[in-house]
Protein backbone atom coordinates (compact mmCIF):
# COMPACT_ATOMS: atom_id res chain seq x y z
CA UNK A 1 0.00 0.00 0.00
CA UNK A 2 1.33 3.52 -1.05
CA UNK A 3 1.60 5.80 2.09
CA UNK A 4 0.26 9.47 1.96
CA UNK A 5 0.37 12.57 4.36
CA UNK A 6 -3.18 11.51 7.06
CA UNK A 7 -3.97 15.56 6.76
CA UNK A 8 -5.01 14.95 3.06
CA UNK A 9 -7.61 13.29 3.70
CA UNK A 10 -10.09 15.72 4.54
CA UNK A 11 -8.53 18.00 1.70
CA UNK A 12 -9.05 15.14 -0.57
CA UNK A 13 -12.78 14.67 0.25
CA UNK A 14 -13.17 18.61 -0.41
CA UNK A 15 -11.72 17.95 -3.30
CA UNK A 16 -13.83 15.07 -4.63
CA UNK A 17 -17.15 17.22 -3.77
CA UNK A 18 -15.52 20.00 -5.80
CA UNK A 19 -14.26 18.23 -9.28
CA UNK A 20 -13.78 20.21 -12.21
CA UNK A 21 -16.08 19.66 -15.42
CA UNK A 22 -13.06 17.90 -17.06
CA UNK A 23 -12.50 15.61 -13.81
CA UNK A 24 -16.50 15.15 -13.87
CA UNK A 25 -16.51 14.47 -17.21
CA UNK A 26 -13.61 11.51 -17.02
CA UNK A 27 -14.89 10.08 -13.81
CA UNK A 28 -18.16 9.30 -15.52
CA UNK A 29 -15.95 7.01 -18.04
CA UNK A 30 -13.31 5.71 -15.20
CA UNK A 31 -15.82 4.34 -12.37
CA UNK A 32 -17.72 1.27 -11.63
CA UNK A 33 -14.78 -0.54 -13.06
CA UNK A 34 -15.96 0.54 -17.24
CA UNK A 35 -11.91 0.16 -18.00
CA UNK A 36 -10.67 -3.11 -18.51
CA UNK A 37 -12.67 -4.00 -15.76
CA UNK A 38 -10.17 -2.28 -12.87
CA UNK A 39 -11.27 0.13 -10.04
CA UNK A 40 -10.04 3.61 -10.11
CA UNK A 41 -9.98 6.21 -7.14
CA UNK A 42 -10.53 9.63 -7.49
CA UNK A 43 -8.54 12.49 -5.32
CA UNK A 44 -6.38 9.87 -3.77
CA UNK A 45 -3.72 10.87 -1.51
CA UNK A 46 -0.51 9.40 -2.31
CA UNK A 47 2.89 10.48 -0.24
CA UNK A 48 2.79 14.32 -0.15
CA UNK A 49 0.10 14.55 -3.14
CA UNK A 50 -3.41 14.41 -3.92
CA UNK A 51 -3.55 12.61 -7.04
CA UNK A 52 -6.70 12.80 -9.34
CA UNK A 53 -7.36 9.73 -10.39
CA UNK A 54 -5.88 6.32 -9.37
CA UNK A 55 -5.91 2.58 -10.17
CA UNK A 56 -3.79 0.51 -7.94
CA UNK A 57 -3.60 -2.79 -10.16
CA UNK A 58 -2.19 -1.22 -13.54
CA UNK A 59 -0.34 1.44 -11.15
CA UNK A 60 -1.81 4.19 -13.28
CA UNK A 61 -2.38 7.69 -12.02
CA UNK A 62 -4.40 10.13 -14.76
CA UNK A 63 -3.90 14.13 -14.01
CA UNK A 64 -6.59 16.33 -15.65
CA UNK A 65 -4.51 19.44 -15.85
CA UNK A 66 -6.51 23.13 -16.01
CA UNK A 67 -4.70 26.45 -17.23
CA UNK A 68 -2.38 26.72 -14.40
CA UNK A 69 -0.56 23.55 -15.28
CA UNK A 70 0.89 25.26 -18.33
CA UNK A 71 2.55 28.27 -16.75
CA UNK A 72 6.00 28.14 -15.74
CA UNK A 73 5.54 26.94 -11.76
CA UNK A 74 2.82 24.65 -12.69
CA UNK A 75 4.88 23.10 -14.99
CA UNK A 76 7.87 22.72 -12.99
CA UNK A 77 5.47 21.52 -10.15
CA UNK A 78 4.02 19.05 -12.01
CA UNK A 79 7.78 17.55 -12.72
CA UNK A 80 8.98 17.20 -9.24
CA UNK A 81 5.09 15.60 -8.20
CA UNK A 82 5.81 13.34 -11.50
CA UNK A 83 9.31 12.60 -10.66
CA UNK A 84 8.11 11.53 -6.89
CA UNK A 85 5.15 9.70 -8.56
CA UNK A 86 7.71 7.55 -10.53
CA UNK A 87 10.02 6.73 -7.94
CA UNK A 88 7.00 4.65 -6.53
CA UNK A 89 6.62 2.73 -9.96
CA UNK A 90 3.80 4.45 -10.87
CA UNK A 91 3.13 5.50 -14.39
CA UNK A 92 1.56 9.31 -15.00
CA UNK A 93 -0.66 10.01 -17.83
CA UNK A 94 -1.73 13.84 -18.53
CA UNK A 95 -4.24 15.74 -20.15
CA UNK A 96 -5.67 19.02 -20.35
CA UNK A 97 -9.15 19.87 -19.68
CA UNK A 98 -10.18 20.93 -22.85
CA UNK A 99 -8.95 17.88 -24.49
CA UNK A 100 -10.83 15.74 -21.90
CA UNK A 101 -14.19 17.40 -22.72
CA UNK A 102 -13.67 17.59 -26.48
CA UNK A 103 -11.98 14.23 -27.40
CA UNK A 104 -13.17 12.19 -24.57
CA UNK A 105 -13.38 8.97 -26.95
CA UNK A 106 -9.62 9.44 -28.08
CA UNK A 107 -8.36 9.69 -24.12
CA UNK A 108 -10.50 6.78 -23.37
CA UNK A 109 -8.84 4.34 -26.02
CA UNK A 110 -5.09 6.07 -24.89
CA UNK A 111 -5.91 5.25 -20.82
CA UNK A 112 -7.56 2.03 -21.96
CA UNK A 113 -4.42 0.73 -24.23
CA UNK A 114 -1.78 2.27 -20.90
CA UNK A 115 -4.18 0.01 -18.62
CA UNK A 116 -3.85 -2.71 -20.65
CA UNK A 117 -0.17 -2.52 -21.89
CA UNK A 118 0.23 -1.83 -17.37
CA UNK A 119 -1.48 -5.11 -16.82
CA UNK A 120 0.16 -7.20 -19.89
CA UNK A 121 -2.91 -8.29 -21.68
Amino acid sequence: MLRYDPKLKKLARGLRKRMTEGERALWSRLRAKQVGGVQFYRQKPIGPYIVDFYCPKARLIIEVDGSQHREKDGEEKDQLRDAYLEKEGLYVMRFNSREVLKETDAVMERIDQVVRERLGK
